[in-house]
Parts: structure tokens; C-alpha cells; sequence
């Protein structure tokens, strides 16, 4: 069964990231909408790509909200924070073996089931700019309505009651029956330096106490809705997971296709493939100018990797059927693993090479960038103390000789204490050859894409390791199965074979690997692999043996030539 491309990626809208909801679904619409809450108006009217777009309702949702420009503007409107969620975005990819009509069928399907029956109102959007990539955005409503089509609180304030030793939680309105049961609730009080909770009760009888604010004990984040709760919970991303592949699959059977997807991971599918990274357009933007992307070689390198486990896998299967066949049989499937397990050995002798230069890398640079943010720091706490005494100094009176003599020495050490920072700050800014914060900054990201890209080699080395292990296992299961009256025969066929397939090696790793590739390391390659194969040994007694016959031959007596004058 051929598996489809499979991809349902999450986000939340969020103005805490400094994103609208207005200007995504602008985006995604390719349309011209107005953000009153900001006054920006978002024009992606030249914006190519989107073939379909429309808005779901709940039940409850208002009927002038089918209005995009409404929809979202009630959604801006009501959350109030600087740090609100807006809304949530789902972005599918949408199976190429399949049509417009088909996509906006398991599109409906698909919100239909798991977004407006929920109460969720969802805006989708379909996009396939360059006739590949097709996929939709789902937008999401975050904030649940009641059955009147007025937006509910996602979360209610809950108090932190006591009634004696017991301490529960209410919403205002549980509050009102819970005090009939004796429950109260918890103020800050204080007495000297000492801060405490008590209810009015409790107050009474610590007359020392005073109380300092008229806002009750509550827990930090209140109680959340519980609609809010459950569409934000990880079951419901699980669940969209697999309703979306239900859905995808169904339209392909009904379309008597073969394909299929897959929402599980490589992993719980019992796949050694690595999963690609996400490249981004910034990357192949700088491969299309000719310029080598990190993220873009990566996900070369592990497609390359994938490849060639898979082949793999079918050089083993091939080695187990030629085990029953001919000698040339026999000799061609050993080969043709073998090479594979060299081809293995240079992508994880590559990828250790590579981890090894990333740490050496980061264990300079990591502490460095440690270091200048708390020397950074270091120097803004010593201004604002600096600036604060120069401040208290001001305020002196000119007859308080001694006290302005005092600020002066703490001002003076301050200064010192500031330039010498200062002085540390620029060398460490000369270790990085940057100029200013902002250039720190741009190395602090290159830092977190460098350690992302060793954690993923990491994982790409553990499944080449246990691939290479499987493959030598096999190898030499395969070696001991064979006859020993043809074990001379199979050795020396696969003499016959070496260069030709070392040669397609070689010429295949260059092109993977392309200036990267270096031939010594494919020598040491192939060198540790001849080692755990145990090949050096037996491959050059068979090069003895072909010369001990040579020599044998070379030595058995010839006949004489026949001298003319013998006949004489």
C-alpha cells in the first residue's frame, strides 16, 4: 500500500507573539480586511494561490458572522489582553492524488464532525500556489458561546476558601451557597513584617493584624471553561489527528485509490525512516540563488539516509533468496550489501564528524553568550544603581561634606566597576566578531538551530548504527550458510565485482555529499567495514591462493625447445 503525504501542523493566534487574527485570515483568504482593535488594514489581494475559501457557523453563532471581516472583528473585539489567544490554526496538506471538489468534500466532512459541532466557528482556506503543494488553513474560534450566540468566559476567578483546616476552591457564583456552609474566604493581612491569610473570622482574634488589600486569595489562573479546556487539551489534537487521516482515507477509497495516510509518527509505525525537518521558504529561497541551506542539506542527508535503508532492507532480502540460487548469485547479493553497509559507514562516520564539529563549536560559544548576557545584565543593574546615587547626591544638602563625599567614592567605584564591564562586554563581543547586541542575538539563533540539528543527527546516528548492525548480522549469517567447497569460488566472484560497485558508491556519495565528500573518509569506511565483516583475512588468503597458483604454475618444468641442430 503506498502511503500519501501526511500533515496536520497546530498553532495558536496569539497577540503575545505579536499576531492577529485579522491579518492571518486576511492572509489565508488572499482578501483586504480591517483591524479595528490595531486600525491596520491587511491587503493580500495581490497574494496568488487560494482557490476556495469559506466560513462554518455553529449552531449558536450569530448568522452575520457567514461576514469574514465580522467574524473576526467579534473576535478581536472581545479579547481584551495584551497577550490574548485569538484563535487556533490548523494547516493540512491536502492529497495530491485528488481534486478541488474532492478537498472541499473532506474539508466539510472534517469540520463538520470536529470543529461546529464542538461550537467552534472556522474560516478555511484552500492554497496551492504552484500546483504541488496543495493544503488548506482551518482557522479556529478559541472562545466558546452559549446558547444565546454571546461569547463565554474562557475562564472564571476562583477563590481559595477556608472553612478550618480545609482550604477549597469557588467561582463567584459557588461562593454564594459555599458560605451558607460556613466557608470564607482568605484576605492578606499583616502585622509588622509578618504577612498572613485570614478569613474575617480568624481577623477578629489578631487584632494586630491589618488587613492590606481588599483582593481575596484566588489560584493564579483561575478555572479554566471546561469547552476551553477540552478543545485545548492534547486529546483533541489527537483526535483531529485521526479524524483528518479517517477523513483523507475514506475519499481516497471511494476514489478507488491505493494511497492512504497515516497519522502516526515513524516511530510508532515501526519505522526506521527519520523524519524530515521543516525547511521554511527563507531556505529554499537561498538554494534557489545558489546559496547552501543547513536545513535544506539536512533534509537531503536524511533522505539519502532513508533511501538507503530501504535498500538495505531489500539487499537482505535479496542475500536470503541467493543463498538457494548459483554462485554469481550468491556473490552479487554479498557485494551489493556490502556496499550498502560501507555507504552506511560513511553517512554516520559524516554525520560524527559533523556532531563533533557542532560541539566543539558550541562549547565555546555557549558559555561565551552565557557570559555576556549576565555581564549585560551586570552592566544595567550598575547604571541604575549609579544613577540612582547620582540622583540621592543631587538631593544632598551642600553642608553634609561627609555624605557627599561618600556618594562620590560609591560613584567613583561604580564607574570603574561599569567600565570594566564595558571592557568585558567588547571582548566578548570581538570573540563573536559582532558589533552590537542585535548581532548577538543573530548568534544566540544560529545556537538554537546548531543544537536542534545535533539533536538531530544524534537520532539519525542511533538508526544507522542499529540499520549497520542489522546488516552485518545478516552479512555474516549469510558468509557461514555457504558451502565450504564454494567458499573459494563465491570470494573470488565477489573480487570480480568490488571495483564496479566501490565505483557506484563513490559516485553516489558524491553526488549526495557533493564538496562535502572526501575520499579518505570513504577509505576508512570501507576499512572498518572489511574489519567487522571480517573480510581483510579471507579476501587476502584469496589473493594468496590466486598467486600461490600462479607460482605453482610458473614453476613446473617446461619442455624444451627443439634446437634445430639436434636432429642432426
Amino acid at each position: 500500500m503506498l502511503i500519501a503525504i501526511y500533515h496536520l501542523e497546530a498553532k495558536i493566534i496569539s497577540r503575545g507573539t505579536g499576531r492577529s487574527v485579522v491579518a492571518a485570515a486576511a492572509y489565508a483568504s488572499c482578501s483586504r480586511l480591517y483591524n479595528d482593535y490595531d486600525g491596520i488594514t491587511h491587503d493580500y489581494t495581490r497574494k496568488r494561490g487560494c482557490q476556495y475559501s469559506e466560513i462554518f457557523l455553529s449552531d449558536t453563532a450569530p448568522a452575520q458572522w457567514k461576514d469574514r471581516q465580522t467574524l473576526w472583528d467579534a473576535v478581536e473585539t472581545v479579547e481584551k489582553a495584551k497577550n490574548s489567544r485569538l484563535a487556533r490554526e490548523l494547516i493540512v496538506a491536502l492529497p495530491i492524488e485528488l481534486e478541488l471538489s474532492d478537498w472541499k468534500q473532506i474539508l466539510r466532512q472534517f469540520i463538520q464532525e470536529q470543529c461546529t459541532s464542538k461550537g467552534m466557528c472556522t474560516d478555511v482556506s484552500i492554497h496551492d500556489t504552484d500546483g504541488h503543494n496543495p493544503h488548506a488553513h482551518i482557522l479556529l474560534t478559541v472562545r466558546p458561546l452559549d446558547q444565546a450566540g454571546h461569547w463565554q468566559a474562557k475562564t472564571q476567578k476562583e477563590y481559595l476558601c477556608r472553612r478550618g483546616s480545609e482550604e477549597q476552591g469557588f467561582t463567584a457564583e459557588e461562593f454564594l451557597a459555599a458560605k451558607q456552609e460556613g466557608w470564607e474566604k482568605q484576605y492578606p493581612y499583616q502585622s509588622g513584617k509578618k504577612k498572613n491569610y485570614l478569613t474575617p473570622s480568624e481577623a477578629q482574634n489578631h487584632p494586630d493584624y491589618t488587613r492590606t488589600s481588599k483582593s481575596p486569595k484566588s489560584t493564579r489562573y483561575g478555572r479554566q471553561n471546561p469547552i476551553s479546556e477540552a478543545w485545548n487539551s492534547e486529546e483533541q489534537l489527537l483526535c483531529w489527528r485521526k479524524s483528518w487521516e479517517d477523513a483523507v482515507n475514506l475519499s481516497l477509497q471511494q476514489h478507488c485509490l491505493s494511497a492512504r495516510i497515516d497519522c502516526r509518527s515513524n516511530a510508532d509505525r515501526g519505522l526506521d525512516e527519520q523524519p524530515t525537518i521543516h525547511e521554511g521558504y527563507h531556505a529554499r529561497n537561498l538554494e534557489a540563488m545558489g546559496i547552501p541551506s543547513t536545513r535544506c542539506a539536512l533534509n537531503r542527508q536524511i533522505k539519502e539516509d532513508n533511501r538507503l535503508l530501504k535498500e538495505l532492507k531489500v539487499q537482505v532480502q535479496k542475500l536470503t533468496k541467493a543463498l538457494k540460487e548459483s554462485i554469481p548469485a550468491i556473490a552479487s547479493a554479498l557485494e551489493s550489501l556490502r556496499s550498502r553497509l560501507v555507504t552506511l559507514q560513511y553517512h554516520i562516520l559524516h554525520d560524527t564528524s559533523q556532531q563533533s564539529a557542532m560541539s566543539e563549536v558550541l562549547d565555546k560559544a555557549v558559555p561565551l553568550v552565557k557570559e555576556y548576557k549576565s555581564v549585560q545584565n551586570k552592566i544595567v543593574v550598575k547604571s541604575s544603581e549609579k544613577k540612582s546615587l547620582q540622583a540621592e547626591k543631587k538631593l544632598c544638602s551642600p553642608l553634609k561634606f561627609l555624605q557627599i563625599r561618600q556618594f562620590n567614592q560609591q560613584i567613583s567605584a561604580l564607574t570603574e566597576e561599569i567600565e570594566e564591564l564595558k571592557s568585558r562586554k567588547a571582548y566578548l563581543l570581538s570573540c563573536f566578531d559582532c558589533r552590537s547586541d542585535s548581532d548577538v542575538k543573530t548568534i544566540e539563533h544560529k545556537i538554537e538551530k546548531m543544537q536542534d540539528t545535533q539533536k538531530r543527527l544524534k537520532d539519525q546516528l542511533i538508526s544507522l548504527d542499529k540499520q549497520k548492525e542489522k546488516g552485518t548480522l545478516n552479512f555474516l549469517e549469510t558468509k557461514e550458510k555457504i558451502s565450504p567447497k564454494d567458499m573459494d569460488a563465491v570470494l573470488e566472484e565477489r573480487e570480480k565485482l568490488r571495483p564496479e560497485n566501490m565505483q557506484k558508491v563513490k559516485d553516489r556519495l558524491e553526488g549526495t555529499f557533493q564538496s562535502a565528500f572526501r575520499n579518505d573518509t570513504l577509505l576508512r569506511a570501507e576499512k572498518l567495514i572489511n574489519s567487522e565483516l571480517q573480510e581483510t583475512e579471507s579476501l587476502h588468503s584469496v589473493l594468496q591462493r590466486l598467486h600461490q597458483k600462479e607460482s605453482a604454475l610458473n614453476r613446473q618444468p617446461r619442455t624444451p625447445k627443439r634446437h634445430k641442430d639436434w636432429e642432426r
